[in-house]
């Protein structure tokens, strides 16, 4: 992001990204349990600005780890009953709640749902030096919340760390989990860049 400020602190007019997160899922349920899994070194940082920028959103706070996999299963340890568990990027505050609720709607049904879309750009695979063309009609980006009944999510994760395992999915997966997709929304996207954050700037107003 060429700042020395976490990107989930920067702002997205005039607001922390990451409070625009938790406010999209508290805007969809008022009454959705929340937890913001940050590294002990930026929490203080996290409750200057909930001070600063009068944030009021009820959530508790867990120390993150050194990889996805271990902040993801700090989170977990927080999960005290059966439920519905959505895991989410800090950084996309762009979901829209009609993605939210397909995703519990399909979780609830299915054990699962994880949010895609469908590329707009060819794709080609690589191999070594050389790349072949793929039908794109194949693939699908993957996006959050990728949401679990809470116990099936809390049992994969009981399992050894693997670099592998990028993302909930894939540890579900590894488990004996098979993955159930749902639609998300294309302005789903995760901020990591500072032309994302313009992008997002632009479209903030127009997701529901």
């Amino acid at each position: 992001m060429r700042s020395a400020l976490p990107k989930q602190f920067l702002l997205l007019e005039g607001r922390p990204v990451l409070m625009r997160t938790v406010e999209r899922f508290y805007s969809f349920d008022p009454s959705i349990e929340i937890i913001v899994v940050l590294p002990a070194e930026h929490q203080a940082l996290w409750r200057s600005l909930g001070k600063e920028y009068r944030f009021n959103v009820r959530h508790e706070v867990v120390d993150g780890g050194d990889e996805r996999f271990h902040s993801v299963k700090a989170g977990l340890a927080l999960v005290r009953d059966e439920s519905l568990v959505a895991i989410h990027d800090g950084v996309r505050p762009m979901v829209s709640h009609d993605t939210i609720w397909r995703c519990f709607a399909d979780a609830e049904e299915y054990g699962n749902a994880v949010p895609f879309i469908e590329p707009a750009d060819s794709v080609r695979l690589l191999s070594g030096d050389e790349c072949r063309p793929h039908p794109r009609s194949g693939v699908r980006l993957i996006q959050t919340p990728q949401v679990f009944k809470s116990g099936l999510i809390v049992n994969a994760y009981n399992t050894p760390y693997d670099p592998s395992l990028t993302d909930d999915a894939t540890v579900a997966e590894a488990a004996g989990v098979i993955i159930h997709l749902t639609h998300g929304n294309r302005e789903n996207i995760k901020i990591t860049t500072p032309e994302d954050l313009v992008v997002a700037s632009a479209l903030l107003t127009q997701v529901t």
